[in-house]
């Protein structure tokens, strides 16, 4: 039996493997890089190993110094986790030899997979259907649009779309740097790229003495820049086709015993068809082989819930050899998952760095559990005062709902993220609600082009309108006076702005998503008076809660502030502001023209030099960091007359990496 887990991982993975040893009564053990000493999942194990550096290159990527690790921990199994070394067939070999357990598929089922271009022939020879796989090389006008895709990996890393010709050198070369860095092979392929489908997946479980499962079916077709959004289980499209299912297993269930596979895994396919309930536009369900991840998938939260299975105790048990029931267990109800990321919606959805302040969902959420009855699941890597760095995905949590029906699974999903207290970077929280909430999504129609057809801007939208903004910036300022009141050390029984005689209203400014907000009050003998709130009376007010009457309603606001940034939380919705400064830091400003990084990270390749000209929306510096390539582009056409920054220069966030003089309109000097 096993008596002690390494995970070779970090974050929300390393924290999901360590709940499940603890439950079993297996030691743990955390290997975390420089910017990691401080992760939960460092302080959760029972020991945890450095690994010198930052960058996945240099430390969850070093498998001899992971398996180094874990022979210093006294670890006698390593759990690789997803992402990094888990489909790495070396990495597996190596802990073979050093005399571990591999919590994982044998070597060579990992590296039959591990290609996507060698893993689509075995399986097109298996009897699974397939896309053919295209030579970049040889790419031609008729095959656009096609998909760039690197071939160790998956995650969205190094996967481009390409729909001009020309376009493909420039796009091939920059999903080769991203694959590089994200898994440490630059090799990528083309394949035919399918502008609609459905992406739905059959996670399998296979012992070493010839049981295979098929563990029910997710649907993932909710992308965004190829990055799963939204994940669920069962499909509800598999749910309407008759037969597909069947079909599915199957052909997982082929693939699987292709390569003598063993543990848990996921055959990936892409399919056609829509589920309109209450339509006929259903065609038969073709599918096509995509490729087989050789590990647990982030998404494996919804298969649990609708199972009842741990797949993580699974994985032990089957790696410790012991043998699968003969047939796995039925599927109940539906679980759909969210991945919360921090990421800017307004900046182009830039990923975002800094501290959590506060990460909280209303009710009693379970972490890292399986849902047994109707309810919400936390899987988080973060917790209140962690920080975001640079190095890393910047997803915060994924959130699950489980409950009888579809419907019911997305209303309490969107209810419980909707309340939940998100304080301090920005994130796609809007836009999980909104796409819940939305009427295609509710009728199970989902398919990869969701975000093209209903709009991506749409959906992103802010809970809180225009109105809840400003109705919140109010609770801020009377909030931020009570707090004031509080604090003070002289009259401090008095009201705030208290004067003898009449004067001028209270000023409070602050900056929203819709701009700045100026709120003037009094606190008079007769009550609130604040201006342009007429229909708005106050009930109470502390440093942390304001209840206001607004047109014969009461609402209640949770008001949280962190330096300069106050975070408001009601049911009209979650509001962030920024309480904007009485006077101006003449520092603080930049030049008009002036390009800011917009996170952290590290210059990879610059553009352009100085006394160029340039257009608006030339590209002038690469950034790299969260292993993506973000691309500074020029606001406007004018001449480069700075340029602050060279390639390998690591940058903070609001740098200025270079300055663009527009250009005068004709006619003026």
């Amino acid at each position: 039996m096993i008596q002690s887990v390494l995970v070779a991982n970090r974050g929300e993975i390393a924290r999901r493997v360590f709940a499940t040893c603890r439950r079993a009564g297996i030691g743990t053990v955390a290997v975390y890089s420089d910017a990691d000493a401080l992760s939960p999942h460092v302080t959760e194990a029972d020991t945890a190993v450095r690994l010198p550096g930052n960058s996945p290159a240099d430390t969850y990527l070093r498998g001899d110094l992971v398996i180094e690790a874990a022979l210093l921990a006294g670890a006698d199994a390593i759990h690789p986790g997803y992402g990094f070394l888990s489909e790495n067939a070396d990495f597996a070999r190596a802990v073979h030899d050093a005399g571990l357990t591999w919590i994982g598929p044998p070597a060579p089922a990992i590296e039959m997979m591990g290609s996507k271009v060698e893993s689509k022939k075995m399986m097109a020879a298996a009897g699974v259907p397939v896309l053919a796989e295209l030579d970049p090389g040889a790419v031609t006008e008729a095959d656009l649009p096609v998909l760039v895709k690197a071939s160790a990996g998956g995650g969205g890393r190094g996967m481009r779309v390409v729909r001009e010709l020309a376009d493909l050198p420039e796009q091939l070369e920059g999903a080769r740097r991203e694959a590089q860095s994200a898994f440490g092979d630059p090799t990528v392929f083309c394949e035919r790229y399918l502008e609609t489908g459905r992406h739905i997946e059959v996670q399998v479980m296979a012992d070493r003495h010839g049981t295979v499962w098929a563990v029910g079916e997710r649907e993932c077709s909710i992308q965004r820049r190829h990055q799963k959004v939204v994940e669920e289980a069962p499909s509800p499209l598999v749910e309407a086709v008759p037969g597909m299912r069947e079909r599915l297993f199957e052909a997982a269930r082929l693939a699987a015993k292709a390569i003598d596979y063993e543990g848990a895994g996921t055959v990936e396919f892409l399919a056609s068809g829509r589920a309109e309930r209450g339509g006929d536009d259903l065609d038969d369900g073709n599918f096509f082989f995509l490729e087989m991840n050789t590990r647990l998938q982030v998404e494996h939260p919804v298969t649990e819930c609708t199972t009842g299975l741990d797949l993580v105790d699974l994985q032990l048990q089957v790696a410790s050899g012991q043998a699968l029931d003969a047939e796995s267990p039925a599927v109940s109800g539906h679980s759909i998952e969210v991945r919360l990321y921090a990421e800017d919606p307004a900046q182009n959805w830039q990923p975002q760095s800094g501290p959590v302040h506060r990460l909280d969902l209303p009710g009693n959420a379970v972490e890292f559990d399986v849902l047994r009855s109707p309810g919400i699941r936390l899987d988080s890597g973060v917790v209140d005062g962690s920080t975001v760095g640079v190095h890393y995905d910047p997803m915060l949590a994924k959130v699950i709902s489980f409950a009888p029906t579809r419907t019911q699974a997305a209303t309490r999903l969107a209810a419980a993220l909707s309340r939940a207290q998100v304080h301090g970077l920005r994130t796609n929280r809007d836009l999980l609600v909104n796409v819940l909430r939305h009427p295609a999504f509710l009728a199970g129609d989902t398919d990869t082009a969701f975000f093209d057809t209903h709009g991506l801007d749409v959906l992103a939208r802010p809970l809180a309108s225009a109105d809840t903004e400003r109705l919140s910036a109010l609770a801020a300022a009377l909030a931020d006076a009570s707090h004031n009141r509080d604090v003070a050390t002289v009259d401090s029984t008095l009201p705030s702005g208290w004067r003898n005689l009449a004067s001028a209203p209270q000023s409070k400014t602050f900056t929203g998503g819709g701009g700045d907000i100026e709120i003037r009050y009094l606190l008079t003998r007769y009550g609130l008076k604040a201006d342009g709130f007429d229909d708005v009376a106050l009930v109470s007010a502390t440093a942390r809660h304001v209840v206001l009457d607004v047109a014969g309603l009461r609402r209640s606001f949770e008001v949280s502030r962190y330096g300069d940034d106050v975070f408001v939380d009601s049911a009209l919705g979650p509001v962030g502001l920024h309480a904007a400064p009485r006077f101006t830091d003449p520092s603080a400003v930049v030049a008009e023209g002036s390009l800011l990084a917009p996170m952290p990270g590290a210059v990879i390749r610059l553009g352009a030099e100085v006394g160029d000209t340039v257009t608006a929306g030339q590209p002038i510096v690469w950034l790299e960091a969260m292993k993506m390539e973000h691309t500074i582009k020029a606001p406007a056409s004018g001449v480069l007359t700075e340029l602050s920054v060279t390639a390998g220069q690591q940058v903070d966030v609001g740098t200025v990496l270079a300055v663009v003089e527009a250009a005068q309109p004709e006619g003026e000097s």
